[in-house]
This record gives C-alpha cells, sequence and structure tokens, in this order.
C-alpha cells in the first residue's frame, strides 16, 4: 500500500462524500482525486519523475493536499516545510534535499519570490504564473484527469521532513511508506476514525504529527478534512461550532488561549470526540480550566518524535483528572517504549533514563547523514533524547532533555541556529539562547548577548537585525546583556545556570 492509493480508493468508495472544506470551498473525494490527476499529468510532462524532490511551502490550504498527493503518485519524495521559513532557510534546504521543484501558495509567496535567482530548480505558485515562476493552477488546468496509476510499495521512500538539531543546521528526516502507514493506522484506531470523522487542521501541514498522524489518517478511513490557514481562538471555537468537527490536534498554546475567549460558551463544541495536544504537557489546573471551558472530559495528550514518525505514547481521557503533565503509561499501537541509561540498559522505576522507542514509524534515517542516523537508531531503537522517569504507577514523566530544544507554543526552536545567526551580528562576540518559563506558551525564547560594540537598544538591534533572516517564531522575544558567558574549565557553555537565573 502508498498513501496516494488512499485516496484513489476513497474517489472509487466515496465519490460524493465531502473530502476537503476550506473557508471558501468544498471537494468531494471525486473533485479530489481527479484534480490530483490533472496535476500530476502536468507534472509528468515537466519531467517530474520517481525519486525526485519536491519542496511543498504551503498554509493549510486545499493546493496543499493536492500537491501532496500529486507528487507522490508520481514517485516524487515531498518535502513539506514550514510556510513561515524565509528565503534564506528555504534556499538551505531546497540544496541540501537535491529538490527538483519548488511549489508555494501566494499568500506567503512574497518571502520566496527570490528563489529562482539563487537556487537551480523548477518553481510553481498558485495563482498566475510570474517570470520564472510557473502557475500551479494553470498547470491543473492544462493537464489530463485520466487515473495515474501508482505502483509504489510500502518500502519506497515517501518523504523528507526537515527538523532542526543542536548543531543548528537542519536535519532531513527520511521515511518510507511504511513509517508513515503505521502511525496513521495508530491514529485510526487509537483515536476511533471513520468516514464520518471530520478532522480540523489549524497546526501547519509541514509538520509531522498533523500530516502523518492526521492528514494521512484521515484519508485512511475517508473522513473530511477542514482546513484553516491560520489559528485564532475565535476561528477555532466558530470553526468547530460551524463544522461540526471530531478531532482537533494542537500545541497547549491554542487551548489555552481559546479557553480565554470571553466567547466561549457561545459555541457548540459538543461535536468534538478527541481533543489532541502535543508538543509539551498542561499541568492539573491547566486541565481543568480547559475541560470547565471547553466543557469536555475528551483531552488526550501524545508524546513523539518526527524522527519516530511521530510515535510515542498517549495519556487518555480518564489519566488527565490524576496524572496530568505525564506523557502516559504505554506506549500507542504499533510502538514500544523503554527508558535506558547511558550504556543502554533498562532503568528501574523512578529513576531518571532516555526515552527510546521501537516501531515501524521510526524513521529511515537523516538525510545524508549516516554518523547521525547510528547515533540515533540502535538496534531498531529511537534514541530520543528526552530524559523521563517512570513513576509507582507506571506513567512517564519527562523531566529534561538532553538537547536544548526550546518548545515555545508546541513549535521546537534549536537554539544553536538562532546562535549562529546572531554571531553574525558585528556586535556580537558571544550568545547563549535558552527557554524561560512563559505562562501561556510553556516556554519562550531568551538570548543571553556579549557585546564588543556599544549597541543603544539590545533588543531592537537583534530583532531588527534577525527580521527576514529567521523564521519569526524563532527569533527571541527577551534579550539580555552580560559581560560574560558562563562556561567550564573545557570552555563548555553552562546554560543550567543561565536558566536558573532569576528573570526580568
Amino acid at each position: 500500500m502508498n498513501i496516494p492509493d488512499l485516496l484513489a480508493i476513497q474517489s472509487r468508495k466515496y465519490p460524493e462524500h465531502e473530502a476537503i472544506v476550506t473557508p471558501d470551498e468544498r471537494l468531494t473525494y471525486r473533485q479530489w482525486n481527479r484534480t490530483v490527476n490533472q496535476l500530476c499529468s502536468s507534472l509528468l510532462e515537466l519531467g517530474v519523475v520517481k525519486g525526485d524532490k519536491v519542496v511543498l511551502h504551503m498554509p493549510n490550504t486545499k493546493e496543499f493536499l493536492i500537491c501532496y498527493f500529486a507528487v507522490q503518485r508520481l514517485g516524487g519524495i515531498i518535502v513539506p516545510i514550514n510556510p513561515k521559513l524565509v528565503e534564506q532557510e528555504a534556499a538551505y534546504i531546497l540544496e541540501h534535499s537535491d529538490a527538483r521543484m519548488f511549489l508555494t501558495h501566494e499568500a506567503v509567496f512574497p518571502a520566496v519570490s527570490n528563489l529562482p535567482d539563487k537556487v537551480e530548480g523548477m518553481f510553481a505558485k498558485t495563482g498566475r504564473h510570474s517570470d520564472q515562476w510557473l502557475s500551479i493552477d494553470e498547470l491543473i488546468l492544462e493537464g489530463a484527469s485520466g487515473e495515474i496509476s501508482c505502483q509504489l510499495t510500502e518500502e519506497d521512500e515517501a518523504a523528507l521532513l526537515y527538523t532542526s538539531g543542536t548543531t543548528g543546521a537542519p536535519k532531513g528526516v527520511l521515511y518510507t511508506y511504511r513509517n508513515i502507514l503505521s502511525v496513521a493506522v495508530m491514529i485510526c484506531i487509537e483515536m476511533t476514525m471513520k468516514p464520518e470523522s471530520r478532522i480540523l487542521h489549524m497546526m501547519p501541514l509541514s509538520h509531522s504529527a498533523p500530516l502523518h498522524l492526521f492528514m494521512v489518517a484521515g484519508t485512511y478511513v475517508g473522513g473530511v478534512h477542514v482546513l484553516v490557514p491560520n489559528f485564532s481562538p475565535e476561528l477555532l471555537l466558530e470553526t468547530v461550532s460551524k463544522e461540526k468537527t471530531t478531532h482537533f490536534f494542537g500545541a497547549p498554546i491554542a487551548y489555552l488561549a481559546s479557553a480565554k475567549h470571553p466567547g466561549i460558551e457561545e459555541y457548540d463544541l459538543s461535536s468534538m470526540e478527541y481533543w489532541v495536544y502535543g508538543g509539551a504537557p498542561l499541568s492539573g489546573p491547566e486541565v481543568t480550566f480547559i475541560q470547565e471551558k471547553f466543557s469536555t472530559k475528551k483531552l488526550m495528550c501524545v508524546y513523539g518524535l518526527t524522527e519516530a514518525g511521530p510515535n510515542g505514547t498517549l495519556l487518555g481521557f480518564d489519566d488527565h483528572p490524576h496524572k496530568a503533565g505525564s506523557i502516559g503509561h504505554r506506549a500507542a499501537l504499533n510502538c514500544e517504549i523503554k527508558l535506558v541509561d547511558e550504556h543502554g540498559r533498562e532503568v528501574e522505576q523512578g529513576q531518571v533514563g532516555e526515552i527510546i522507542l521501537k516501531g515501524e514509524g521510526n524513521m529511515k534515517g537523516y538525510y545524508k547523514e549516516p554518523e547521525k542516523t547510528a547515533e540515533t537508531l540502535k538496534d531498531g531503537w529511537l534514541y530520543t533524547g528526552d530524559m523521563a522517569k517512570r513513576d509507582e504507577d507506571g506513567y512517564y514523566w519527562v523531566v529534561d532533555r538532553k538537547k536544548d530544544i526550546i518548545i515555545s507554543g508546541g513549535v521546537n526552536i534549536f537554539p544553536k541556529e538562532v546562535e549562529q545567526m546572531l554571531l553574525s551580528h558585528p556586535a556580537v562576540a558571544d550568545v547563549a539562547v535558552v527557554g524561560v518559563p512563559h505562562p501561556d506558551w510553556g516556554e519562550t525564547v531568551k538570548a543571553y548577548v556579549v557585546v564588543v560594540l556599544e549597541v543603544e537598544d539590545l533588543t531592537a538591534e537583534c530583532r531588527q537585525f534577525l527580521d527576514g533572516k529567521l523564521a519569526d517564531y524563532k527569533i527571541p522575544r527577551l534579550y539580555e546583556e552580560l559581560k560574560a558567558l558562563p562556561r567550564n574549565a573545557t570552555g563548555k557553555l553552562l546554560k543550567g545556570q543561565l536558566r536558573s537565573q532569576p528573570q526580568h
């Protein structure tokens, strides 16, 4: 089986069943599949063949879903990237992935409009063609609608998702169809998806959880995809009430912000069967607050890594009253979990160990990085870098991260990438970027900066310098000037000391 086949099957089983809902349009499975074939036909004429990588730079729109399936139906490897990435970041991924084509949407086109001058390849956008950019809309109109057969197997490579590492450079996580289908099936079963399910997509489909867990799973069962390009509390509440959605995945901040909406009681949220969150835990008081405001007991926490599909653990409805903050007491379907010490031996209850995961969802490997792949995948187990302990009831609690990843609003931010960019500023001699507590976002980004030239307003100077070089969510909100950063005798930066300092 492969992912493009899922769409073809549903177009035969449920041709008139609603498949895609956007703020302006509704498509059936027949219409979705027909449009995919039309784009496939044109891409084939352009020379896109099996194994070609195609970057997808779009918000949650119908075109994202059309392009995703069209590229894969030709045997291409889809490379979805965050639509908030700017030109410099997109260019790096284009070159590193060896992508042959770049597809974007008019809504985010200004940030990448000059890419053809920087990187070789074919470029296309929604709307009208211009200069070096082909038109996706025109490619669809010009393409033949006949069914294009897809002969891919579960062993074929399907997708390449980029996630930054502590070294600063984004890493490409390569998946086979087996990897992705394994985690999609997990969601179908663990969260009771069926053709009547209506999945609300507000978190970026470029991320592995919304994409593999909810988009692929929803297509697997012939459910309805309700697409909203941007998140706001009012949009979330309005869409659930209007479209009677049943499943939603979001970061904790999406729930906390929506729960504080002054008019939440005016919306009918009773259709929701699964309110799913991940990326960070919710505390007991936060869970109680959300449950009261949303009038629901149907909160579910998922823990997992992009490199694991993602797959990992679940904290179910009934666990939240007494175990909020935990990531659950068992691995999800198609996954195993262990806590191990630095020698790979399982630790005892109450001891801190590294979470390792095993399952068919685990990535094939990091693209072009065999050494990092070997460090992360050992004997079928994926070493997560997350440190946790298990309590007397068998529940897992994440206590720290080996890596210095900052999770703000459920989105991973990698300090080294930000540090390297700040160090290119002529006035900056040294810098350390850490996550500091934030009441709504979990963490926010703070930069401790050592300067060699006098800067009148450090915050304004740094933010202006980073604007356009990094996506906005990566740019630190807080800055503090230090005479020197804390380091040990070998020069290693002691970020723990910075995190433990009083924040002001």
